[in-house]
């Protein structure tokens, strides 16, 4: 899975234990349940997963009759809690070595570690504001001025295109 489609299966996976009630052992989702919900791979959905339960959002149970549910109320999950656990923007990338010797490629890896760390910090005091109850949320003030991203609203209809 790329780093980019982290967040967006985490938050998706965040709200859908929400939505069926997975607050506890004996509610647990199988990650098989999740996968179709997203959809993707269950290998997928396990891996997220662990990072999330690493981070203390939800636990798991392996095997069979395994699955994950959360620890905590839709309410109190922030997004930016979310984004840390799976990595934060590493999807943006990581600065690159630069040539010694050379005035820009010695120069440019620090210039560009600081604004990753600036863009990481923007997306992380953006989304402290949102719950995973305000995905769920038919009307949430967390979300109210936003706009669906024309590429998100193309994949979402080639998407519905090709289910139907």
């Amino acid at each position: 899975m790329s780093d980019s489609q982290r967040f967006p299966v985490a938050a998706h996976a965040l709200a859908y234990l929400a939505h069926k009630g997975a607050y506890d052992a004996a509610h647990a989702c199988p990650s098989a349940i999740l996968a179709a919900s997203v959809p993707t791979n269950p290998v997928v959905i396990r891996r997220v997963t662990a990072l999330l339960s690493k981070a203390g959002l939800i636990a798991t149970r392996p095997g069979a009759s395994g699955g994950s549910w959360l620890l905590r109320q839709p309410e109190e999950i922030r997004l930016d809690e979310v984004l840390k656990a799976v990595n934060g923007c590493a999807h943006l990338g990581s600065p690159p070595l630069g040539a010694k010797g050379c005035p820009i490629g010695e120069h440019i890896p620090r210039q560009v570690a600081k604004v990753l760390t600036l863009a990481d910090q923007a997306a992380s005091d953006s989304l402290r504001k949102i719950t995973i109850a305000d995905l769920l949320a038919e009307k949430s003030t967390a979300l109210d001025g936003l706009e669906e991203p024309p590429a998100c609203a193309e994949a979402i209809r080639a998407a519905g295109a090709v289910a139907a």
